[in-house]
C-alpha cells in the first residue's frame, strides 16, 4: 500500500500552533453540540498507553451549569470562563482500567492495574493530560479557540461534576471564537538548543 502521509501546510500549521494563541475574551457566538461532538471524535483518536483512554469531559454552555462552575474558578479567571460560549472541564477516571477489556481487547490489561493505585495514578494522570493537548488540537483544527488554565479549586468542581463517579477533574479549557483585543503578547519559548539534546 503506498504512503498517503502528507505535510501539513503552513497555515494548518500556523492555525493549530503558530498563531494560535490561548484566548480571554470571547466572541459571543454560539459553539454548537455538533462541534462539541465533532471535536471528540477528533481527539479520542490520539494514542494513550494500552489505549486507557481515561479523560472524561464535561461542557458547561448552559447559564445553569456556568453558575455551578463559578463558585470554583479562581477570580482572575471568572470573567473569561462565564463569557466563554463553552467551557470544558477535563477530567480522568481512575477507574479507567474497567474499559480496558472493550478498549484493549487483545491482552488482559485490566489486571495490570487493579490493586496498583501508583499506577493507576499515573497513568490516569499523564494519559488524560496527553488527551487535553488532543482536544486543543481538535479544537484549533476546527476552527475552535482555546483558553486552557488550571487556576480553579479542583476539588470543588470534582464533587460538583463528578460526583458519585471516579473521575477527578484536572484541567479547565474554555472554547468558543476569541476575541482578538483579549489577546496579551506572545510569551517567549525556549530554543532548541535550550530544551532539547540529540544523542
Amino acid at each position: 500500500m503506498a504512503d498517503k502521509r502528507t505535510i501539513l501546510s503552513d497555515q494548518d500549521l500556523d492555525t493549530i500552533f503558530r498563531s494560535a494563541r490561548t484566548h480571554n475574551k470571547w466572541q459571543a457566538k454560539d459553539v454548537s453540540d455538533v462541534l462539541l461532538q465533532a471535536v471528540y471524535d477528533l481527539m479520542k483518536m490520539g494514542p494513550t498507553s494500552a489505549n486507557c483512554s481515561p479523560v472524561r469531559l464535561v461542557f458547561v454552555k448552559s447559564k445553569a451549569a456556568k453558575e455551578r462552575l463559578k463558585p470554583h474558578v479562581a477570580a482572575g479567571n471568572l470573567e473569561k470562563t462565564m463569557s466563554a460560549p463553552v467551557t470544558a472541564i477535563i477530567g480522568y477516571d481512575m477507574a479507567f482500567y474497567e474499559k480496558l477489556p472493550q478498549l484493549f481487547p487483545h491482552a488482559d490489561a485490566r489486571s495490570w492495574f487493579v490493586g496498583n493505585e501508583s499506577l493507576i495514578t499515573a497513568t490516569a494522570h499523564r494519559n488524560g493530560a496527553l488527551q487535553a493537548a488532543y482536544l486543543m488540537i481538535a479544537a484549533r483544527s476546527l476552527g475552535l479557540d482555546c483558553g486552557p488554565m488550571s487556576g480553579f479549586d479542583l476539588d470543588g468542581v470534582t464533587k460538583e461534576f463528578f460526583a458519585g463517579t471516579t473521575v477527578k477533574a484536572d484541567i479547565l479549557c474554555n472554547l468558543g471564537y476569541g476575541d482578538e483585543s483579549g489577546l496579551f503578547p506572545r510569551s517567549p519559548r525556549l530554543s532548541f538548543d535550550e530544551a532539547c539534546s540529540i544523542q
